[in-house]
């Protein structure tokens, strides 16, 4: 994995607490990681206070991030990337507890459509292999793309890929037996 001297420098103002670092973080991720963050809230307010969030978090847990694990764009766009999903399900909540009761469905919807053993998908995960448990986990439940959880959980992609297909049809037998 190779880094740049830019990168390089940030790497070494974060590990020191140097505030410089910020501004090189800014200067050069600052547009990237705003695209990321406005494809996912689509409202460009939200996108804004996401950013800006973002930056504090990179701030806070800067003696977090290991260049070993993960190359900084990968990084940075991670806490990006959760900061919006989490901004945008605030913002949505907010926006839900103001639909009135009376134009709420919740009371006719039939329970008969609702499968009980695709509730407890985590249970029958959890009687997987672990190998399978794990990339399942990372791809599902920890919402990684294949390559960040290849990185994350240092197997290669291939890999990644094979246990996520055995893993998966595994899992078909459960509820398609």
């Amino acid at each position: 994995m190779s880094i740049t001297p830019t990168e390089q420098k940030i790497i070494a103002y974060l590990q020191k607490k140097d505030k410089r670092a910020l501004n090189l973080l800014y200067e050069n991720y600052s547009n990237s990681l705003y695209g990321v963050i406005l494809k996912i809230t689509v409202n460009e307010e939200v996108a804004q206070d996401a950013l800006q969030e973002t930056f504090i978090k990179v701030w806070k847990n800067a003696s977090k991030y290991d260049p070993k694990k993960a190359k900084l764009f990968t990084w940075l766009f991670r806490i990006a990337r959760n900061t919006a999903i989490d901004k945008l399900r605030s913002f949505n909540n907010r926006y839900h507890k103001e639909v009135q009761i009376e134009t709420s469905n919740v009371y006719i919807l039939p329970t008969t459509n609702f499968n009980e053993d695709v509730m407890d998908i985590k249970r029958h995960v959890g009687t997987l292999e672990k190998k399978y448990q794990i990339v399942l986990d990372a791809l599902f439940f920890q919402g990684m793309t294949q390559q960040e959880a290849s990185e994350e959980l240092n197997i290669p992609l291939g890999t990644i890929k094979s246990r996520l297909k055995i893993g998966l049809r595994e899992l078909k037998k459960v509820y398609n037996p």
